[in-house]
């Protein structure tokens, strides 16, 4: 038989209070929010009106694929690779899940938790505790619908925490952008690495066969009578240097192929591994390279470190506003509709209905100062952030100034290391001609064959420096989030606020 009307009416009255609770829940006593002001310059060093102008018109950093900025087919499928099994990029994809989780639990406090349930008790007295002398069963039949301890959230507690969860996976998402953005450039340092360290072994090798051609040449001569001994030990420490350097770069070699091992998470294959550093002149096609100097600072933004410490302050501020609540009353209601009988039989029976509604007040009279304290504490922290989240601000303009400011000499730098290996190599070809003319010693020759060695390797050095500025250039700018220019990451959709 089917519950009366009766039976059901006083559940609607007791879920009155529960619905003006919800109405009435937009009310928090969180401070308004207000972003803090950068303790930054309003632009980058080399601001003038011409640039002023052109940084106004270059694009945004951030909005540049990392895809248009790396351009090398196989770094492109490394990075590829390491974006898809990087273990650490893989645990900030599983913090955004936990901590998505986690708001979901924290929001579901804004709603009563309603549960069914069914219960029997059953009872046994014996004769001599009952009124009849005979021991005596009972037995009690309930099914209710209902929740219980439900807080009105009049002045916003769990909304400030709802609030607190939400920028606490919020702040996740952005630390996952940045673990992304740092290992695209951490990937493409390395691989330059590789390729930097392969070429200057390379120039180890090609220097040891010229060496021990030499030495096998004075060797000659040297059985012949024509060169002294001290000629063929100096012709013989060229070589042995040359070897130790070779050795040197194999071992470097095999540890930049480890490290990029790690970093992408599996084994490469040998086609993708870099066979010497690209063309400098690819990296001066970059869009990167036309951004002018002056770039106003606000570009900083859109990093996702400072976006992460920005959502961190919003956290800290709103549980500021869980932390006030405290000092006033909560309400808390119990409330439980059904039906209950001495007989299962009769359960379900007309006039089995019962109720129970069971509101409550809580009012903090004294605490021993304890809410004060946590008020306190609420306050230093989001203070706390807020120092952070100014810091984060600094470092990155100090970081994108220093790129800056090595990206405007490291062009002027790598012609004059050209024009030095260009000169070196001319003062090594004549040093040899006057030795084997007998005018110079072959001291002089071993002197300029190791400055032109010396100049060789810095410039391998310096054109490194000229492809990792570029990386470390689109890094602090916020680059590296979008694959393609003005196409969105498709990881953006698991970032989304639930």
């Amino acid at each position: 038989m089917k519950p009366s009307l009766s039976t059901r009416s006083p559940v609607l009255p007791m879920m009155l209070p529960v619905m003006l609770a919800m109405l009435l829940g937009g009310c928090t006593l969180m401070p308004d929010y207000h972003r803090p002001d950068a303790p930054v310059a309003a632009h980058f060093a080399g601001a003038d009106s011409k640039n002023a102008a052109g940084a106004s018109s270059a694009p945004v950093v951030a909005d540049i694929g990392w895809r248009d900025v790396f351009t090398d087919p196989s770094l492109q499928q490394v990075i590829a690779l390491a974006l898809e099994n990087n273990r650490d990029l893989r645990v900030a994809v599983l913090n955004i899940e936990k901590a998505r989780a986690q708001y979901g639990v924290q929001r579901a406090a804004l709603f009563p938790s309603i549960k069914a349930a069914t219960s029997e008790t059953a009872s046994r007295t014996p004769g001599d505790l009952s009124s009849t002398g005979s021991a005596l069963t009972s037995r009690s039949y309930t099914a209710t619908l209902g929740f219980s301890a439900y807080e009105l959230d009049l002045f916003g507690r769990v909304r400030s925490l709802k609030e607190q969860a939400l920028q606490s996976f919020l702040s996740t998402a952005e630390a996952r952008r940045s673990t992304q953005i740092s290992l695209i450039a951490e990937v493409a340092t390395a691989w330059l690495t590789l390729a930097s360290d392969q070429d200057r072994l390379r120039l180890a090798q090609d220097t040891l066969e010229s060496q021990s051609s030499s030495y096998a040449l004075t060797q000659r001569s040297f059985e012949l009578g024509s060169s002294s001994a001290l000629t063929l030990r100096q012709a013989q420490t060229s070589v042995e240097s040359a070897r130790v350097d070779v050795e040197s770069y194999t071992a470097q070699v095999d540890q930049d192929r480890n490290a990029l091992v790690l970093l992408v998470g599996k084994d490469l294959p040998t086609a993708l591994l870099p066979q010497g550093l690209p063309d400098t002149r690819l990296a001066a096609a970059s869009p990167l390279a036309t951004i002018p100097p002056g770039l106003p600072s606000d570009l900083l933004q859109r990093r996702a470190d400072i976006v992460q410490a920005e959502r961190d302050l919003r956290a800290a501020n709103a549980n500021i506003g869980a932390a006030r609540a405290a000092f006033y009353p909560s309400i808390t209601l119990t409330v439980n509709a059904g039906t209950a009988s001495a007989r299962l039989a009769g359960l379900f029976k007309g006039g089995s209905g019962s109720w129970s509604f069971v509101p409550q007040i809580s009012l903090p009279i004294f605490d021993g100062g304890a809410n004060q304290a946590n008020l306190d504490i609420a306050t230093v922290s989001r203070d706390i952030s807020v120092a952070q989240y100014e810091k984060a601000i600094q470092t990155a303009f100090r970081e994108v100034s220093d790129a800056l400011a090595q990206r405007n000499t490291l062009g002027r730098q790598l012609q004059a290391q050209e024009a030095l290996v260009q000169a070196s190599d001319e003062a090594f070809r004549l040093s040899q001609a006057r030795y084997h003319s007998g005018v110079d010693s072959y001291l002089t020759v071993l002197d300029s064959q190791r400055t032109l060695y010396s100049a060789q390797k810095n410039l391998i050095g310096t054109q490194l420096s000229r492809w990792t500025n570029l990386v470390t250039f689109y890094k602090t700018l916020g680059g590296g989030w979008v694959e393609r220019t003005g196409t969105p990451a498709a990881s953006d959709i698991a970032t989304q606020e639930p």
